[in-house]
């Protein structure tokens, strides 16, 4: 099995390279007080969540328009300097890290929705925008963006990773849901990708090239994205279980018996305890499946009835609804902020956080192996899963002053993705590869797989600037 980082060797490989001062001048030049080499932003680009630490990036340009990422693009292509895109820094993998040097091109302040189509189900906005930033934005019109995960991520970085979340088991992840962008290739030149209508057969699809290819390939500045009208009716519950087993079966159970439940999240009990402290809820603290349901009224009572009637045959109790917005929103905060609940619960921690996705029906076997594991190493842990569409997450908290916490959380990440890739699934369902899984990608798709994604990257970026030592390497 292919380590992303050796058991002796927990750093990732820094090669820099040097940034000269004539670019250094040529970006003051042309950017003044949009570039920054003060080293607080510079360290603020430099740190994403996951346990790296790697030297900064020799300077920020903040971009405000898509000439602005083009020019940049274009100094440091003059030089051979690394170009790292940024949008809010939520990223788990070590995907923004400047593990070459380089420049970091923050595209924050590109934040504009520029443009809504109701009528079409779409709308446009530059990456920068979150999103959040886009329901707020289409929610007068009576329609919503699904992807959801978790974090309020922007868009571009979104596209970049390919990202999914809660929502991901009916309404599918980025990959689906991206009609067309707009990206800045290696040489500087603006392309666009894609266009509004829901699908084309002329030529490659570079948007799907793009979408996933985490900043290696282009950085995006503009992104078409497909909308969904409002539910007429959502419904919320929580069901407590006695096992973990009994969740995941009746995880199982709902989508293949072809339920279109919206979301269905796992949540271990020492989690819900977790969360419990941070958000200040009661919850029961069992092993906890958070459902949601969208439809018509009788098209919701009608598919929580049927999953209260599965889970009760699991040992499922305490059915729970929330129905107003209030109580929905409260509940899936608390979902969302089961991290920073994690980390909280034990002070100066850091989180090993990964994730995998296997079949449905392989689920129980992956998951049960793998809590069993996690349980015997003394680590504490959270895990939450996407459990709906057979993905889920765990987070080793270790003492970062403790090597052998590191090590042994990375043996438990080891054990779960191998398992995962025995069992027909993925080392990551989401969160991508970035530096943490580069040695996985290889096991998962193969060495000939993994050369041709080399010939793609050499093709379209020969001088290796765009964000380089990720996915895989060069």
């Amino acid at each position: 099995m292919n380590a992303p980082t050796p058991h002796t060797h927990l750093a990732p490989d820094i090669q820099p390279r040097a940034v000269p001062a004539e670019l250094m001048s040529a970006l003051q030049t042309r950017f003044g007080a949009q570039c920054s080499t003060a080293m607080a932003v510079r360290e603020q680009h430099g740190r994403d969540e996951s346990v790296y630490d790697v030297p900064p990036p020799a300077a920020v340009v903040f971009a405000q328009s898509t000439q602005d990422v083009a020019d940049a693009v274009k100094l440091a292509a003059s030089y051979k300097v690394p170009v790292i895109p940024f949008g809010v820094g939520s990223s788990l993998e070590g995907h923004l890290l400047a593990v070459q040097g380089g420049i970091s091109v923050d595209v924050s302040r590109m934040n504009t929705v520029l443009s809504i189509n109701a009528e079409d189900l779409t709308v446009t906005v530059q990456p920068g925008v979150t999103r959040k930033a886009v329901n707020e934005a289409v929610k007068s019109a009576g329609l919503f963006f699904p992807i959801d995960p978790g974090a309020d991520a922007s868009i571009g970085g979104m596209a970049a990773t390919r990202a999914s979340g809660t929502n991901a088991v009916r309404y599918g992840t980025m990959r689906e849901n991206v009609l067309a962008l707009e990206v800045v290739t290696a040489s500087g030149e603006v392309i666009r990708t894609g266009t509004r209508a829901k699908k084309s057969s002329a030529g490659y699809d570079l948007t799907r090239l793009m979408v996933g290819s985490e900043g290696t390939l282009g950085v995006i500045t503009e992104v078409t994205l497909k909308l969904y009208p409002l539910p007429e009716a959502i419904s919320a519950a929580t069901c407590s279980f006695p096992t973990i087993e009994a969740a995941v079966r009746t995880t199982i159970q709902v989508i293949q018996m072809g339920i279109p439940i919206a979301r269905c999240e796992l949540i271990d009990a020492g989690t819900v305890r977790m969360v419990n402290a941070h958000s200040k809820l009661g919850l029961r603290e069992e092993h906890m499946l958070l459902m949601e349901f969208h439809g018509s009224p009788a098209s919701v009572k009608e598919q929580a009835e049927t999953v209260q009637e599965m889970a009760s045959e699991f040992g499922g109790n305490a059915f729970e609804w929330a129905t107003t917005p209030e109580e929905r929103t409260r509940l899936w905060t608390a979902r969302h902020n089961a991290y920073f609940a994690a980390i909280q619960s034990k002070p100066g921690c850091r989180a090993v956080s990964t994730d995998t996705c296997v079949p449905i029906s392989r689920l129980a076997d992956c998951l049960l192996d793998s809590v069993a594991e996690a349980d015997a190493s003394g680590l504490p842990y959270f895990l939450v899963g996407h459990v709906g569409d057979g993905n889920f997450h765990f987070g080793y908290l270790i003492d970062p002053a403790k090597p052998e916490e590191r090590e042994r959380a990375e043996v438990l990440n080891n054990q779960l993705v191998a398992r995962a890739l025995r069992l027909e699934g993925t080392c990551t369902g989401e969160h991508g590869v970035g530096l943490h899984k580069m040695g996985f990608l290889l096991t998962e798709a193969g060495s000939g797989a993994v050369d041709m994604m080399r010939t793609i990257k050499r093709a379209l970026d020969p001088h290796n600037i765009l964000n380089p030592g990720k996915i895989f390497p060069m």
